[in-house]
């Protein structure tokens, strides 16, 4: 994993996309006063982190932060800052994330599979006391139980690469979001029989 070629990747994207975005969001209330707090790391750093998470292996995010982003990874970017202030940072980048993730998927055309898995977000035994995605995630079922939280569907082609990709609540039918994750495909789509 080339984290330099990752970061110039992210920050072109970043870039494109950041004026975009802001000319299209709401503009803020008069009332509404946010504080600015100085930043160690700017955006596509923070995302760049994310990304290496994903392809390096570790279970957990704080594993990665603290055994290996903050010994070996200083010298790529030297202002890491904490890993609770780095935590309080990831909320901010989550639309860029999803945008440039949304960049990267292939155009395949030819045969293609879809298929999802649930996305947990805590125990069986603590539904009723989980209050962090109370009204956002769903109590479904998958081939291996009773779950609560959201399935993620996914649409590979043949080689492996990542076609579309959707998110949705756990009590949401497999087939709901085939349409939209398909529109722009063209040839033959192969899912199980949810």
């Amino acid at each position: 994993m080339n984290v330099t070629q990752l970061f110039c990747d992210v920050d072109d994207f970043y870039q494109g996309f950041i004026p975009d975005w802001e000319q299209r969001q709401l503009e803020p209330d008069e009332k509404t006063k946010t504080r600015a707090r100085a930043r160690s790391v700017c955006e596509s750093e923070i995302i760049t982190r994310v990304v290496c998470y994903h392809l390096s292996g570790y279970r957990t995010f704080k594993g990665f932060y603290l055994r290996f982003a903050q010994k070996y990874g200083l010298a790529d970017f030297p202002g890491l800052p904490s890993y609770n202030r780095f935590i309080e940072l990831m909320p901010d980048v989550l639309i860029p994330i999803a945008a440039f993730m949304q960049s990267r998927c292939g155009k395949g055309k030819g045969i293609a599979f879809i298929d999802s898995t649930p996305l947990c977000v805590c125990k069986n035994s603590r539904i009723p006391r989980h209050k962090t995605f109370k009204n956002v995630a769903g109590r479904g079922k998958s081939s291996t139980g009773w779950f609560y939280g959201f399935k993620l569907h996914l649409m590979v082609d043949d080689c492996g690469e990542i076609l579309s990709f959707s998110i949705t609540r756990g009590n949401v039918d497999d087939r709901v979001p085939v349409p939209k994750m398909a529109k722009n495909f063209i040839g033959k789509l192969f899912g199980d029989k949810g």
